[in-house]
């Protein structure tokens, strides 16, 4: 089968490293691909929001199976362009993908179905939300843009002066464009994070081995919020217990509602949840692979992702037995110096080929001139498996050493 992985980070490196572990695959395509995707795929020069173009590309070489990675193409409604001319494509159609495309769509949905999520309240005039704030004297506070802004769309807010800013950026100055039309005031909660990713299909859940990310891009999960600096899996905090609690009062009500919305959800389901004193309640929900966690996640997958993918598709989940490693797993993200705010592109990479005992994800890279340069924030996540995450940390971090650039930033303190 020829398959075509849509993105270019270290999720869409990951997914493609796994699906040429397939004896079904015969050639992988990534549209646009990195540094690292060429030299296990053919990168295609194509944007991943490029729908026509990649759905021409998909018809004309007889692509089996399509993959998305990222967010926007599946709301943005790719999968639905895909099915209607008749093509199999993995994830969610765009009446599902609401879930991760406006953040009010989906407190409106948990509070409608009693999903223990953060009290909220929704604003689309910048002047009401204001006024409000003037009443509201508990901070912090957090405002969220209801639409997608690439993962920066949350505020967590100390002062009313921040709280003035922040509306006035996202719903007067649109830094985030429309996404910004409207937004959400919500209660501020506190508590041990945890990500808990599943496999789902029309009448199947089937969660997936724990993992923990680190946003912050500052030592003791200080400073700016990144796309993540570094991941392990399993998560020390998830047990059976905790994953059944989750199932039974997040996970499962949650795709019922969307049944009942006539929205049923098909494709990789990732729920975002703070441990709070009053229990497990939803922060947010995505439609796809976490980054980084899916770079200590499938390394322990040991089922053939491609057969997961078409079983999904397929509604025939239910049939398989998802088997996975009883390792851990571990990942280092290497940044550009000045992530998450402005960086420098371009810089040469040195070190690569030092690398032992690791998988090196490419995420902000590209072929110069045969030489391998970074192009984005993040740059590299540095993978290990092991018998623990401590063993898998310490040989991630020493292949971490190896690698060069100028600027190269990273966290000292994953997994502590």
């Amino acid at each position: 089968m020829k398959v075509l992985v849509i993105g270019g980070g270290g999720r869409e490196h990951a997914l493609v490293w796994k699906l040429t572990q397939s004896p079904k695959t015969d050639q992988i395509y990534c549209a646009p691909g990195n540094a690292g995707t060429s030299e296990i795929a053919t990168n295609i020069s194509f944007s991943d929001n490029d729908i026509p173009g990649l759905l021409s590309f998909a018809k004309e070489n007889s692509v089996g199976l399509t993959v998305v990675g990222p967010e926007v193409p599946l709301v943005d409604g790719i999968v639905d362009e895909f099915e209607a001319a008749g093509l199999r494509i993995f994830g969610p159609n765009a009446k599902a993908a609401i879930l991760e495309g406006s953040k009010i769509f989906t407190k409106e949905l948990l509070a409608k179905y009693k999903i223990p999520t953060a009290d909220y309240h929704r604003f689309s005039k910048a002047a009401i939300a204001k006024n409000y704030l003037s009443t509201n004297t508990t901070y912090p506070i957090v405002i969220k843009a209801d639409g997608l802004a690439a993962g920066k769309g949350v505020l967590i807010i100390s002062t009313p002066e921040e709280a003035e800013a922040g509306i006035r950026e996202i719903m007067e100055d649109r830094v985030f464009g429309d996404a910004g039309s409207e937004i959400i005031i919500e209660e501020f909660l506190t508590g041990p994070e945890l990500s808990m990713l599943c496999f789902v299909d029309t009448h199947t859940v089937v969660p997936m081995v724990s993992a923990k990310d680190y946003k912050r891009i500052g030592e003791g999960d200080t400073g700016l919020n990144t796309g993540g600096m570094g991941a392990i899996s399993p998560n020390p905090l998830y047990d059976q217990k905790l994953e059944n609690y989750c199932l039974e009062n997040i996970i499962e009500p949650s795709l019922e509602g969307m049944r009942q919305e006539g929205r049923p959800f098909k494709g990789i389901l990732y729920c975002g949840i703070m441990l709070t004193e009053d229990g497990p309640k939803v922060l947010e929900y995505n439609v796809r692979f976490g980054d980084p966690e899916t770079q200590v996640i499938l390394p322990r997958l040991e089922t053939d992702l491609l057969d997961i993918f078409e079983a999904i598709i397929d509604d025939h989940l239910n049939e398989l037995d998802v088997q996975w490693s009883s390792d851990s797993a571990a990942t280092i993200v290497l940044a550009s110096g000045g992530y998450p705010e402005s960086y420098p592109k371009g810089l040469s990479i040195t070190g690569l080929e030092q690398v032992v005992s690791s998988t090196v994800f490419h995420a902000g890279t590209k072929i110069d001139d045969k030489d391998v340069v970074t192009s984005g924030g993040r740059v590299l996540t540095v993978t290990s498996k092991a018998a623990t995450v401590g063993e898998a940390l310490r040989i991630s971090y020493a292949n971490a050493q190896k690698i060069e650039f100028q600027g190269k930033t990273l966290r000292t303190d994953i997994g502590s």
